[in-house]
């Protein structure tokens, strides 16, 4: 019998393997399969697409730490900022050109800005925690504002330029490149994020979101684990803010604004948080409704917005994503 229920066991746990890297394929062929659908949609705005890839990359790191941990933030635009402005000095100053020592000079800016968003933050609980972080974003902008002879302050740092990928691949003026290895870079990190978020230490992160008083009773760290995943978090985020300084040619302080930390937020509420894949809907919807919008309306396109938001949080609490998951769940368990 025990033979028996062991081997149930781990059939059962094999079955669950295969689904998990089932879903990450299709996750994998869903990304490839839009990008290839945008660039036949918006040839010749290319920039749009790239830009919302690196902001797409910013939101899932949002979700690594507020949707996978509780962590309660409005300043997580610091840690994108850091990893544009550490890329794009590298460029401006130090004349390192190539775009894959910038990507790392992202990560190592974006994953030092989160050690230290995560030291400060994490010291608080709840609503703390969001004044602790409006207060790091505004210190992070003002910083930089004041360093003007290395981030250029509020005229922006110029100067930036990116040599041919592996010597071949030129930055066209039409995007093509930039549009290419922004989807490569997201590919690679949504592998990555989802190994991550299903590793016992991502489990351990939900543990800690849930209950931290039974993860503690356990001899686990909370806070060490949040301080983990908030420089993983940064590390993600200075990838979307290298690449946004690689593909623009220019870091100005609007990477370290409230105003891109609160609209990365709702971006994830919009998409459903606690989930990569709502993490990439809510930002790909936002944005371009937001373009949409704006180009049809720019007198009252944020009312527009707005409402979506609103019907969105009273008609769908779980994100656009969340609840069409749960839909779709719930329509397979009642078929079964």
């Amino acid at each position: 019998m025990a033979a028996i229920m062991n081997t149930e066991t781990a059939t059962s746990a094999t079955a669950r393997t295969h689904r998990s890297w089932g879903r990450d394929a299709a996750g994998v062929a869903a990304i490839v399969v839009v990008a290839v659908i945008g660039y036949f949609i918006f040839p010749d705005n290319l920039a749009l697409l790239t830009r919302i890839v690196a902001i797409a990359l910013l939101v899932l790191s949002l979700d690594l730490v507020t949707g996978y941990c509780g962590v309660a933030t409005l300043g997580h635009a610091a840690l994108f900022g850091s990893g544009a402005y550490a890329a794009g000095i590298l460029s401006a100053h130090y004349g390192i050109n190539d775009p894959l020592l910038m990507t790392l000079a992202g990560i190592i800016g974006g994953a030092a800005a989160g050690l230290i968003s995560g030291a400060v933050i994490l010291r608080g609980h709840g609503l703390p925690q969001l004044v602790l972080s409006i207060a790091l974003i505004n210190l992070f902008h003002e910083f930089a504002n004041k360093a003007s002879g290395w981030t250029g302050g509020s005229d922006g740092l110029s100067g930036i330029s990116a040599d041919p990928i592996f010597g071949y691949f030129e930055f066209d003026l039409y995007g093509h490149t930039a549009y290419a290895f922004a989807i490569a870079l997201l590919l690679i990190v949504f592998v990555v994020l989802r190994l991550l978020v299903r590793s016992p230490f991502g489990m351990l992160c939900r543990g800690i979101k849930e209950d931290p008083v039974r993860i503690r009773a356990m001899g686990a760290s909370p806070k060490a684990a949040l301080m983990k995943m908030y420089v993983i978090s940064g590390a993600v985020a200075g990838v979307g803010g290298a690449l946004n300084a690689i593909t623009t040619q220019v870091v100005g302080l609007d990477s370290l604004s409230f105003t891109m930390s609160a609209e990365s937020l709702v971006m994830l509420v919009l998409g459903g948080t606690g989930s990569l894949f709502g993490a990439l809907s809510g930002t790909v919807i936002f944005m371009l409704f937001e373009d949409y919008v704006s180009a049809a309306n720019p007198f009252h396109w944020l009312t527009m917005v707005g409402a979506l938001l609103i019907a969105v949080v009273l008609f769908a609490p779980k994100g656009l994503y969340g609840t069409a998951a749960a839909f779709l769940n719930r329509r397979k368990e009642a078929g079964q």
